[in-house]
């Protein structure tokens, strides 16, 4: 008989992380029909070695080669065949009646194709990325201009279920038939943007996506090197990729604007990541 819910976990690297992760997801479904997936993407701290016999219950993947966040994804998705599927970010901790609060919710909302929770900083604060706007070619350029409301939906309350645009792919619990109809994460993306990209295919398949006040923590990055050269091409990369999928067909003096915007931001972030290197080249003692 399928399971009620599959919960999807890639790693890599992580080992600390995915570990303090799995033990909240075990206390969060507890009493419910559920599997869990670890899909490691060719981690070279041990990972799997050492969790895989601390969680017999858990379905590990182990990959040779970092196949990317979409097709790790992807790859136990297709083994499953539960109701509901949670895309879970290792660098997150779950709340004991999370999950079953999803559940309820999903179960008693027919339209709803998706949900995200409250995501909180280690500080305990909501994080404004648990509810977004689709990146518009409108949207983004206030977003790059440093207006940043109408892409974190900031008229919606903390405490309130609510419509939103974009799920986060660090808590995204999808319906199966929604997934049916829209199709899987796009493998394009290799990691950033295909959350984006799913919410948008969910929204424009006719179902809705809702932001939901059930929290998780979300120890944001820490799974992640964000100071090196290669996520910050991954990220830029994404972008383009979601704006010639969904937006190609704009005119060229539409489209430029976005894509050199698109371009700046990349350089600048590089050109602040070489200026903090060569910071710490001349003042070791500083980091």
């Amino acid at each position: 008989m399928a399971q009620k819910i599959s919960i999807v976990i890639v790693s890599y690297n992580v080992c600390q992380l995915l570990d303090e992760c799995l033990q909240s997801v075990r206390r969060a479904t507890e009493g419910l029909d559920s599997e869990v997936f670890v899909v490691d993407n060719a981690s070279t701290d041990g990972t799997v070695e050492q969790l895989k016999p601390r969680y017999p219950e858990v379905h590990f993947i182990a990959n040779s080669e970092n196949v990317g966040f979409a097709r790790a994804n992807n790859q136990a998705i297709r083994r499953s065949e539960s109701e509901y599927v949670l895309l879970l970010n290792p660098d997150t901790v779950v709340y004991e009646r999370t999950i079953k609060g999803c559940l309820d919710f999903m179960d008693a909302h027919e339209k709803a194709g998706g949900v995200g929770v409250r995501m909180l900083t280690r500080e305990g604060q909501p994080a404004p990325e648990s509810r977004r706007a689709i990146p518009t070619p409108w949207v983004s350029m206030l977003k790059m201009l440093g207006f940043t409301r109408r892409y974190y939906m900031s008229h919606l309350a903390w405490d309130c279920p609510g419509q939103i645009e974009v799920i986060s792919g660090a808590y995204c619990l999808l319906r199966r038939q929604a997934l049916n109809e829209v199709g899987l994460l796009d493998e394009d993306f290799f990691m950033y943007g295909e959350d984006i990209d799913l919410s948008y295919r969910l929204l424009k398949g006719g179902w809705q996506n809702w932001y939901l006040p059930l929290d998780i923590v979300h120890y944001k990055g820490e799974s992640t090197q964000k100071s090196s050269f290669r996520y910050v091409h991954v990220f830029y990369q994404a972008m383009l990729i979601f704006f010639r999928k969904h937006y190609g067909h704009l005119s060229f003096f539409l489209s430029l604007p976005i894509k050199t915007a698109i371009y700046f931001r990349a350089s600048l972030a590089l050109c602040q990541m070489l200026g903090q290197r060569f910071r710490h080249f001349l003042n070791p003692r500083e980091s």
